[in-house]
């Protein structure tokens, strides 16, 4: 059996990850693929109650290691029980966020040393990593802007402006580094726009 393919989606707050997300399932759908659709951190039962724990605000202050280790561990989870298993397969994968936003979020954001990611990434993932990543890009004002029409901010999303700074610049250097796995989309530009650029990604990825 043919093993099916990883694509994430990967972008700082507001830049319309969740509307692109359904918009790249019915794409891959119309196109005869089956693709179960799922999201970082979560995904299972015990890794969405870790992001309960991540996202809320009010909760007691968390360690820049635990958060961290936290994240591993959801993803630990996720990958155990939801990605392989789809995957072995020859279901496809969508995924809201993978390990690129830990490089942005922790990495950038948090100051955190990319080694320690690193080491982290290869001893929970072992060789699986995404075969495409999409990456919504927008100026940040613009991003928080949209996330503020949403509602309440979470944990992460009552960081100051210079926090999403670091972390679009962290999410910069990835694409830099991996130009051939991480496909960059300007996400302020109109919807029609970039479901074409979307369409011109994974069309071309497809064929």
């Amino acid at each position: 059996m043919t093993r099916g393919k990883f694509i994430t989606l990967e972008g700082g707050e507001g830049v319309g990850k969740t509307t692109n997300l359904n918009f790249i399932k019915d794409y891959l759908q119309q196109h005869a693929i089956s693709v179960v659709v799922t999201r970082e951190p979560g995904g299972t039962v015990l890794a969405e109650k870790i992001r309960h724990l991540l996202l809320d605000k009010d909760s007691e202050a968390i360690s820049e290691h635990a958060e961290l280790l936290m994240i591993f561990a959801a993803r630990a989870q996720h990958i155990k029980h939801v990605i392989e298993p789809a995957l072995a397969k020859g279901v496809w994968v969508l995924c809201d966020r993978f390990t690129d936003a830990t490089y942005a979020y922790q990495g950038g954001g948090r100051n955190m040393r990319v080694s320690t990611i690193e080491w982290l990434e290869n001893l929970v993932q072992g060789n699986l990593r995404p075969d495409l990543t999409v990456l919504l890009d927008a100026p940040v004002e613009i991003g928080i802007a949209r996330a503020k029409e949403r509602g309440a901010f979470d944990r992460f999303e009552s960081e100051k402006i210079s926090f999403f700074e670091q972390v679009r610049r962290a999410y910069l250097l990835q694409a830099e580094l991996h130009p051939e796995r991480i496909k960059l989309i300007k996400a302020n530009q109109s919807l029609a726009d970039v479901q074409k650029a979307l369409i011109d990604v994974i069309g071309t990825y497809l064929r």
